[in-house]
C-alpha cells in the first residue's frame, strides 16, 4: 500500500488536494453537500491506490535476440512474448526495455485490458552502429488504474545479449609465404637412418599416456619413446592488433584503434579461410581461452567466430609497450600480421623479436594523419619496419583495406611503393624492400 501511495501520478495528487479543499471549504461555508463531494474525489485515488496495490500480477517475459551475433552495421530483431498467468486483470500497462544508446532508442509500448490468459508478441528492431557486447533488457513495466492515478514501477529480471563484432571485408588471395611452418606431428621432417619404426615415435613428453610407449623403440635408444599422433597438419599465423591508448587517436567509432580493429578482424577471417592456424593478440597478450581464432586439426574454412567475438569487446590498454610473452618455441616461424598505429622508437625490441620469430612478418600501420596527426609523426612507423625487415602497406581512408592488402602480397613488399626520405633501407632478407 505504501509503494502504491508513492506511486500517485500528478492527477492522483491533484484529485487528493482538490477533494480535501473541498472538505475544508464545506466545513466553513457549511454546505454538506459539498463535503460529500470532496470525500468522494479524495478517496477515489486511495481506493486506486489500494486496488492496484493489492493486485497480484503474474506477468511472464520471454525474450529472443535474432541472431545473437552481428556485424557492425546489420540489424537484429528483438521478439518479446508477454504472458499474464495470473487472474486479476490489470489496467493500463506502459511498457518499455532498456536498450543500450548504441543499439538505438528505447521502445516502448502501451497496452489496454490484460486479463487472465492473455498473451501478446512483440517485436523490435535493433541497428548496431558500435561493436561491443551489449545486454538488452530487462523490460521495465508500470502498472496504472484505468483513471490514470496511480502507477506501480515493475522490472523484470531477465535480459538477452547481443554481440556486436567488427565489419568483415573478403581479401584477395596473396602470396603470403609461411607454408613450411606449421602445427601438428605429421609434418614434413627428414628420415632418419634405421626401420620405419623410427620415423613414426617421437620422445617421451610429460602428460602422454604409457600405452603410447613404444618399448623396442626405448630400448634401443635408451629413452622412452612413444608413437606419434597423426594430427593434420597446418601452416601458422599470428594477427597482433596495437590497441595500446597511447598508440591511436579519436574517440569512439571514428578513430583510429576501429581501424585498426576492422582491419585485424578482416585478416583473421581470410586466414583462417585459407587454412591457417590463426593465433590473436593484442598489445596485452593472446586474446580468447587459449587464444587462437582455430585450433590445430580444424578442417579449411574454420569458422573465426571466436576471434571476432574477441574483438568485439577488445578495448584501449594503457600498457605501453607491446606484449612480447607469447613469443616461445612454439611460435616460431609461420605468419605474422602486426595492425599497428603510432609505434615509437621503444617499440623497436619488440618489432626485431616479432621479426625474428616470424617466417614471414607482415605490417599494415594506421594512417594518423586524418586525426590531426602531421606526417612527420608516422615516419618513425615506416621507418622501424623498413629497418627491422618488416613488409608493409599503410592504412589510409582513400585506399580499400582490399587493395591494400593485394600491395602487401607484392614481391618486395609494400616498401618499393613508398621510398622513405632519410631511412636506412633494409639489407636483403625474408620480405625485406628496396
Amino acid at each position: 500500500m505504501r509503494e502504491a501511495l508513492r506511486g500517485l501520478t500528478v492527477r492522483g495528487r491533484a484529485f487528493v488536494a482538490a477533494g480535501a479543499t473541498a472538505v475544508l471549504c464545506a466545513v466553513v461555508l457549511g454546505q454538506p453537500a459539498l463535503t460529500r463531494v470532496g470525500v468522494l474525489v479524495a478517496v477515489l485515488p486511495l481506493l486506486a491506490a489500494l486496488v492496484v496495490g493489492r493486485g497480484r500480477y503474474r506477468l511472464t517475459l520471454e525474450r529472443t535476440v535474432t541472431p545473437a551475433t552481428v556485424t557492425v552495421g546489420e540489424s537484429a530483431r528483438v521478439d518479446l512474448v508477454l504472458t499474464n498467468a495470473g487472474r486479476t486483470p490489470t489496467g493500463v500497462m506502459l511498457m518499455e526495455d532498456q536498450v543500450p544508446h548504441a543499439l538505438g532508442s528505447r521502445p516502448r509500448f502501451l497496452l489496454e485490458g490484460i486479463g487472465h490468459g492473455w498473451r501478446r508478441h512483440v517485436t523490435y528492431p535493433l541497428r548496431p552502429g558500435v561493436r561491443g557486447r551489449y545486454a538488452v533488457g530487462p523490460m521495465d513495466v508500470r502498472v496504472g488504474d484505468p483513471f490514470g492515478l496511480v502507477e506501480i514501477g515493475r522490472s523484470f529480471r531477465s535480459a538477452a545479449t547481443l554481440t556486436v563484432v567488427p565489419p568483415v571485408v573478403p581479401l584477395p588471395p596473396v602470396p603470403l609465404g609461411g607454408a613450411t611452418s606449421g602445427s601438428g606431428e605429421d609434418r614434413p621432417r627428414p628420415s632418419a637412418s634405421g626401420s620405419a619404426e623410427d620415423v613414426t615415435v617421437r620422445d617421451y613428453r610429460r602428460g602422454d599416456d604409457l600405452r603410447r610407449v613404444h618399448w623396442r623403440s626405448s630400448a634401443r635408444t635408451g629413452e622412452l619413446m612413444v608413437r606419434r599422433e597423426e594430427q593434420p597438419w597446418q601452416p601458422r599465423a599470428s594477427v597482433v592488433v596495437d590497441n595500446r591508448l597511447r598508440a591511436h587517436r579519436g574517440q569512439g567509432a571514428a578513430s583510429s584503434l576501429e581501424v585498426a580493429v576492422a582491419a585485424a578482424a578482416s585478416v583473421v577471417a581470410h586466414l583462417t579461410r585459407r587454412g591457417y592456424t590463426v593465433r590473436l593478440v593484442s598489445a596485452d597478450g593472446p586474446l580468447g581461452p587459449d587464444a587462437p581464432a582455430s585450433s590445430p586439426g580444424r578442417d579449411r574454412g574454420a569458422d573465426p567466430t571466436a576471434a571476432l567475438e574477441a574483438l568485439a569487446v577488445l578495448v584501449p590498454t594503457q600498457r605501453p609497450r607491446l606484449d612480447e610473452s607469447w613469443l616461445t618455441d612454439t611460435t616460431r616461424g609461420g605468419i605474422v600480421v602486426a595492425v599497428l598505429a603510432g609505434t615509437e622508437i621503444t617499440d623497436a625490441p619488440a618489432l626485431r623479436r616479432l621479426r625474428h620469430h616470424a617466417g614471414t612478418a607482415l605490417a599494415l600501420p594506421v594512417d594518423l594523419a586524418p586525426w590531426g596527426d602531421a606526417p612527420t609523426r608516422t615516419t618513425p612507423t615506416r621507418a622501424l619496419l623498413a629497418t627491422q625487415g618488416w613488409r608493409w602497406a599503410e592504412l589510409t581512408p582513400s585506399e580499400p583495406l582490399a587493395r591494400t592488402w593485394a600491395r602487401l602480397g607484392r614481391p618486395g613488399g609494400a616498401l618499393a611503393d613508398r621510398p622513405l626520405a632519410g631511412a636506412t633501407a633494409p639489407g636483403p632478407g625474408p620480405g625485406a624492400g628496396r
